[in-house]
């Protein structure tokens, strides 16, 4: 059987089939496979899969073809007939991509909308007809201030990666453009997880949905080879770079809580010889551009980034990701290791843990519901529980390394890697 009959075994027209014979994808993926059918059956849609898994082209691919098998009602310049929002830049501009890829041989034409970039482009974008616009919840307000669009045509709404919106801080304006689309729409709701409040949003949303979860709810990739490494938290940046050299790991995406701490930690990997670049909420939309491409070219090896890269980050079989610091948000923790093992790949995710994360590291083991390995590296162990200085008496009070709850499984240097911020907290409403 032809990879293209797998895919024309879903419904999808020639023009699409074409598109994916380019790209050479051979077969569906399970949330392609019980996804696609549904949207093109003009379902409204809750669905649920691990990042990584294709969800992106299990809505792109059957809009396209609904969209292109019926005329627009009052088309018009600057009316989208789909609505696609996503809480970042980056993702905004994957989903875009993904739907220029798919509809290269459709008349389907298309924009992007993110804050962070001059305005004036998008304006000029939205003066011309647009079936599909992919936005990010604030710079989309900004052009409906402005009159540059009107969501009075929607015909399918998409929020991707609702959950993260919700995070942060987009409620308030995803409720305001909510209240202007038209009453009768198709609704799509696509995320990694879903949380209880992500559920009742979903409820005020869709119409009778069908729900589709490919994978055990908030639950990682079994892809991904999961490790913690307890270590002093001064000791952090120089076991960091020395696994980086020992394994001579050559694509990194290393995740920091602060912004402040992914500048100072790429400038520390600098300074030991490993290029390294940050990317977070404070840097200009040119500058992660520029970053992130260097990174996925390889001209960097090391990409330090906050929470704002756990979404919408698709780079192809990265091998290695390493949380220097770990979440607040158990759940964050499934997206940031998402980078990694995807589309069938394997890969590798490591944790730095210090003693004032053990609380947190506990949430994420009884989220994900198994605890994560133990490994240590020589001359960079945990101490024990009460254990003193060497040459020294046990200490009257205990220590902050008593906290630790578990000593590190195995001995000797144990090789982390593959087998082959929130930054100061979530920012509320601004403009992505």
């Amino acid at each position: 059987m032809s990879f293209v009959s797998k895919f024309a075994g879903l419904g999808l027209v020639d023009p699409l089939l074409r598109a994916l014979a380019d790209a050479g994808y051979d077969a569906p993926t399970p949330i392609q496979s019980q996804a696609i059918p549904e949207v093109l059956n003009g379902r409204d849609l809750l669905a649920a899969a691990q990042t990584g898994t294709g969800k992106t082209a299990g809505f792109v691919l059957p809009i396209l073809q609904l969209l292109s098998s019926r005329p627009a009602n009052r088309p018009g310049t600057g009316r989208p007939r789909c609505l696609v929002l996503t809480p970042t830049r980056e993702l905004a501009a994957q989903v875009h991509a993904s739907v220029l890829s798919y509809g290269r041989y459709l008349d389907l034409p298309s924009t992007v909308i993110f804050g962070g970039v001059n305005i004036n482009p998008q304006t000029q974008a939205l003066r011309g007809r647009m079936d599909i616009v992919v936005a990010t919840p604030g710079r989309l307000l900004d052009h409906v201030g402005q009159r540059n669009v009107d969501l009075s045509g929607v015909e399918i709404l998409v929020l991707d990666e609702a959950d993260r919106m919700l995070d942060m801080g987009f409620i308030h304006d995803i409720r305001r453009i909510l209240k202007l689309l038209p009453a009768k729409r198709q609704n799509l709701l696509f995320s990694a997880t879903f949380s209880d409040q992500i559920r009742r949003l979903s409820a005020g949303i869709l119409s009778n949905p069908v729900s589709v979860e490919v994978a055990a709810r908030n639950t990682a990739s079994e892809l991904v080879e999961q490790t913690v490494h307890l270590v002093e938290s001064h000791q952090k940046r120089d076991l960091l770079s020395h696994l980086i050299r020992k394994h001579r790991w050559e694509q990194v995406l290393v995740f920091t809580r602060t912004k402040h701490g992914a500048n100072r930690l790429a400038d520390k990997l600098s300074s030991d010889g490993i290029s390294a670049a940050a990317i977070h909420g404070n840097k200009s939309q040119a500058a992660r551009t520029k970053a992130l491409d260097q990174f996925k070219t390889r001209r960097i090896g090391v990409l330090v980034a906050t929470d704002i890269a756990a979404r919408g980050l698709d780079i192809g079989q990265l091998p290695q990701v390493v949380n220097f610091e770990l979440p607040n948000v158990p759940e964050d923790y499934v997206h940031r290791i998402g980078r990694t093992g995807r589309a069938g790949s394997t890969g590798s995710a490591l944790s730095l843990v210090d003693a004032e994360e053990m609380k947190l590291l506990s949430g994420i083991e009884r989220l994900i519901r198994r605890p994560i390995e133990r490994v240590q590296t020589e001359g960079f162990e945990a101490p024990r529980p009460g254990a003193a200085p060497s040459g020294k008496p046990p200490p009257q009070a205990p220590s902050r390394a008593s906290r630790f709850d578990r000593r590190p499984a195995g001995s000797g240097d144990r090789r982390p890697g593959p087998r082959n911020g929130r930054g100061g907290g979530r920012p509320r409403g601004g403009r992505s």
